[in-house]
């Protein structure tokens, strides 16, 4: 708990312009976020170019370039999760665009076990599904999101939606058959 209000601290220092705060915030998530990119790179096809910790860097790029207000800890990682999310669906996006034609190699994403076994897609097509499940219900998808992405923990999901952690469960469970749905019907 004292690690959340010190990040929580660190990130509304680092809003009010101390540079020294987004040095120790950084000292203090790099390693969180790094856990969590590894855990979503595991999921990426064998020999992808993009590795966990380019990922972690262009989301610390990107942070400092934006102009964000984060109102603690939770809310942070939900949007580093979110630049996670945007920095692997522009790769796979720049990666297929190079290799269209026969013989082209497709970036899937392991997204959920539905069943025995773990379902693969395309991870363009599985941000145009995350992106149609925001539009019928966006607390689902920022769910999976945060699941997937983050690798959020059902507790910290719940904790940070003020809600309990079976809602959670219900929810990403729902999220994760409509995903099944929306994707076997683009397959």
């Amino acid at each position: 708990m004292k690690k959340d209000r010190d990040i929580t601290q660190l990130l509304r220092d680092w809003q009010s312009g101390s540079e020294q705060a987004f040095n120790d915030l950084s000292k203090l998530v790099y390693s969180e976020l790094h856990r969590r990119a590894q855990k979503h790179m595991s999921y990426e096809r064998a020999g992808h170019t993009l590795q966990a910790t380019a990922l972690v860097n262009e989301v610390f790029i990107d942070l400092l370039h934006a102009q964000l207000d984060f109102a603690d800890r939770a809310h942070f990682y939900r949007l580093a999760s979110n630049m996670m999310r945007r920095i692997l669906v522009d790769h796979a996006r720049a990666h297929t665009s190079q290799k269209r034609g026969a013989g082209a190699n497709h970036i899937t994403l392991v997204d959920y076990k539905y069943g025995d076994k773990p379902v693969s897609h395309d991870v363009v097509e599985l941000d145009a599904a995350l992106s149609a499940l925001a539009k019928f219900d966006k607390r689902k998808a920022e769910i999976l999101e945060l699941q997937f992405f983050a690798g959020s923990s059902v507790r910290d999901i719940a904790q940070f939606y003020a809600v309990s952690p079976r809602t959670i469960e219900r929810d990403g469970q729902f999220g994760k058959a409509w995903l099944h749905r929306e994707l076997s019907v683009a397959g």
